[in-house]
């Protein structure tokens, strides 16, 4: 699962790589001319989100752009390689810890870097990291981050500089589930904070890092300011100033990069978006696989009633025929273009085990029809929809209005499901009250779009049994899944055949129609240089970053 990269420097160079493979994500790119030598290199990257990072914690991030401003403002004990090989604890990256080593197969050792320190100015100490790691395997406050890190079986410090972690058995991500979903919080600052009151305090708003960025000036509804340490201990970064330029429409935040107010911008976009970029001479594109992906989430609890059984979607033929009346390809080319994939599970086109797991059921109208006839449910008054004991077959799908990409696609889908007689009534709800809705249960579809964490292990939050209650909102439970699963996990030696077991028994079972696999598309400015852009984090390798001195605006001097 690699990411190397590529870059469009001309129109016609551009045009022909629309019609050719993508271009992949990690990329470095140019050097200065010996005249520009002595000129600066540094300035600021003002980048164009959708939303305000209001809790820029990983623990604690509510949206992606929390995480987004997580990973400016904290250090990991060791960064993932651009590879995605979540297994291959060699080919981590040292950021807060310079080293690690084994004791056995249940043990690691890890010792931390004496230069690094908070932005308050004190030092970075092992106590640091055992206490957040104990924190967020907390089930009652974080029930998520204890689910990840459920194989942890202690954290201790061994001495100022030194960690050990042990563990409940031997598998193949330990160093992954220690360093990847947490990033060492000060504990000097956090210590007499109840766990579930750290949401609400002042440091999770204006948090102090650990990472190259601190946070700025903050303008509510406008934008936040991110201003970079000189004294950050891996080198002061190039890049002195960090802007998050808030646009909640989608063509205004592309118009942003248009008129040159901002320089940079990743999404998930539609082909007629981003036309209007093609051929421009001071910006370029570029793609790579991603972790993100779209389905319709089926609910198997009644509308806002964790304790009754769904009164469509229980049925596992129902939930089939809607994975079939679905025309996917269709969907994704006549939305997406060249910017995404179909979707054959809860895997990102940068998921590994996307080469390797079964496809979801395609489509196949007749079948869809056959399900449901099968189930009783017949169009007995010829207005194309078909009833059960008087009852129409009629859902709702919700999705939030901002989301481009869902919103178009709901007409289509649609569209789809009325042909094999399903009516679907489509909600588009303002971000937050679609948020609100979900995590109560209050739908029958979620038309559901995640970043999905770079281990397929991350699946466990949503589809198994034990993540009811966090992340599983549709109370989805299938035991012979969440057996498949484990055994997927365990293995050392052959994973692939226990994955393919795994990703056929959830098909098996539809929890959601699967649709799209978008591509990581970052659109920026031609100023920058050793340019780096992680799937998981695209910013978290912005201070390593310079900018051309040839192409430095007024805005860099600030």
């Amino acid at each position: 699962m690699g990411t190397a990269g590529k870059i469009q420097r001309s129109r016609r160079r551009h045009l022909r790589w629309l019609r050719g493979p993508l271009a992949l994500a990690s990329v470095a790119v140019g050097f200065a001319t010996a005249g520009q030598a002595q000129r600066k290199d540094t300035g600021t990257l003002t980048i164009v989100v959708g939303a305000e990072p209001n809790l820029p914690v990983r623990l604690l991030a509510a949206n992606k752009a929390d995480i987004d401003a997580a990973s400016l403002m904290f250090a990991p004990l060791a960064w993932l390689n651009k590879k995605l090989m979540t297994a291959d604890e060699s080919a981590f990256e040292p950021a807060l810890a310079r080293g690690w080593s084994r004791r056995d197969s249940l043990t690691l050792v890890f010792e931390l870097d004496p230069r690094a320190r908070w932005h308050d100015g004190t030092p970075i100490t092992s106590r640091d990291v055992v206490w957040t790691l104990n924190t967020a395997r907390d089930l009652a406050a974080f029930p998520v981050f204890a689910l990840l890190m459920r194989e942890i079986a202690s954290v201790t410090a061994q001495g100022p500089e030194r960690v050990v972690v042990t563990f409940k058995r031997a598998y193949a991500e330990q160093f992954y589930d220690v360093v990847y979903h947490v990033a060492p919080l000060p504990a000097h600052l956090l210590d007499t904070i109840p766990a579930k009151r750290l949401d609400a305090s002042a440091f999770a708003a204006n948090p102090v890092g650990s990472g190259p960025y601190r946070m700025g000036t903050r303008e509510p509804g406008r934008q936040v300011d991110f201003v970079a340490r000189a004294d950050f201990f891996l080198g002061p970064p190039k890049i002195t100033r960090i802007v998050f330029l808030l646009a909640r429409n989608a063509e205004a935040q592309l118009n942003l990069m248009l008129d040159g107010s901002a320089d940079a911008f990743e999404s998930a976009v539609l082909a007629r978006q981003i036309a209007p970029v093609v051929g421009r001479p001071n910006l370029r594109i570029v793609t790579g696989p991603w972790l993100s992906v779209g389905y319709l989430l089926f609910n198997r609890k009644a509308y806002g009633d964790r304790q009754t059984a769904h009164p469509i979607l229980a049925d596992l033929g129902v939930r089939q025929a809607i994975v079939h009346a679905l025309d996917r390809p269709t969907l994704i080319r006549s939305v997406f273009g060249p910017y995404a994939a179909v979707a054959e599970g809860p895997m990102g086109q940068a998921t590994w085990i996307r080469r390797v797991a079964p496809k979801q059921p395609g489509f196949d109208p007749d079948r869809s029809r056959r399900l449901l006839r099968e189930r009783g449910w017949l169009d007995r008054d010829g207005d194309g929809i078909v009833e059960k004991d008087g009852r129409p077959l009629s859902l709702r799908m919700m999705y939030p209005s901002s989301n481009i990409p869902r919103v178009a696609l709901g007409e289509p889908i649609q569209e789809m499901l009325r042909r094999v007689g399903i009516k679907l009534e489509l909600d588009r709800l303002e971000p937050r009250v679609w948020l609100q809705r979900r995590s109560r249960g209050e739908f029958d579809i979620d038309f559901s779009q995640v970043t999905l964490d770079p281990s397929p292990t991350g699946i466990v939050q949503s589809w198994t049994c034990a993540g009811i209650g966090g992340s599983n909102a549709a109370s989805i439970c299938d035991q012979s899944f969440d057996r498949a699963l484990e055994r997927a996990i365990a293995e050392r030696d052959e994973p692939a055949p226990r994955w393919r077991d795994a990703i056929a028994a959830l098909h098996a079972n539809a929890p959601a129609a699967f649709v799209f696999a978008p591509t990581q598309t970052v659109v920026l400015s031609t100023r920058y240089r050793q340019v780096d852009i992680r799937a998981e984090a695209p910013w978290s390798h912005v201070w390593r970053w310079s900018v051309d001195p040839g192409q430095r605006l007024a805005r860099d001097d600030r």
